[in-house]
């Protein structure tokens, strides 16, 4: 079976890698990785780099900010139908005549 890491998890590798504050056979002796795997990792970092400041990714925040809007305004449209229920029930939407 082969042992996958996360995403988060290699780009701390690779990282390290780039402080060379240790060499890449101890480095990969302490995350049990193989150093091909590590150089590997490292070269995919280094070929995708230039392109990480070409688009601009939407702040979480964002998503979030969305989803709230979107439950307020579902809460104003459940909220209008029940004042205009009322008004129906208690005769104050009379219709003029």
């Amino acid at each position: 079976m082969r042992k996958t890491y996360t995403s988060a998890f290699k780009a701390q590798v690779v990282l390290e890698m780039l402080r060379e504050e240790r060499s890449v056979s101890q480095i990969a002796v302490a995350h049990s990785v193989h150093p091909n795997q590590l150089h590997r990792w490292k070269a995919q970092a280094l070929k995708q780099l230039p392109h990480v400041f070409d688009a601009p990714v939407a702040p979480a925040h964002e998503d979030q900010t969305q989803a709230q809007l979107d439950s307020l305004y579902a809460e104003i449209g459940r909220l209008t139908t029940q004042l205009s229920w009322l008004k129906k029930k208690s005769g104050l939407d009379a219709p003029a005549g």
